[in-house]
């Protein structure tokens, strides 16, 4: 098991409130409002996960100038209360950014299928053919 300092506990937390925030508030219609509050709180987070030197050097590095650009200038006009464009100039920019990542992510989600219980589940899903 990964052992955590209380600091990255506090990060995880703010990571998953900046999260939850941001899917409510694409839910209440693109609320700028809680679109930038759970921005503000998804990238403070991450400072508080793996420090602010570590965070800058991330975003900063060359290979990823285009998807940080993109992804804290999402994150400013949705600031402005432009939410639409803001959360699709984000989303391009975490693609940029997290695109080395993304296929381990979705082989670890590939993976949850071996997991006796939730692959039982997940045939149950499958197999369903009704409609509602």
């Amino acid at each position: 098991m990964v052992s955590l300092t209380d600091f990255q506990r506090i990060g995880v937390g703010l990571v998953g409130f900046g999260l939850f925030f941001i899917l409510f508030g694409m839910l209440l219609y693109f609320d700028s409002v809680l679109l930038a509050f759970g921005n503000i709180l998804f990238l403070s987070g991450l400072v508080f996960i793996i420090g602010f030197k570590r965070t800058f050097t991330f975003f900063f590095q060359r290979p990823k100038l285009k998807g940080t650009s993109f992804f804290l200038g999402g994150v400013l006009i949705v600031l402005m209360r432009w939410p639409l464009l803001g959360m699709l100039l984000e989303a391009y920019g975490f693609i940029t950014l997290f695109r080395s990542f993304l296929p381990v992510a979705f082989g670890f989600l590939g993976s949850l299928t071996n997991i006796p219980m939730l692959s039982k589940l997940l045939q149950k899903v499958g197999d369903s053919s009704s409609m509602v």
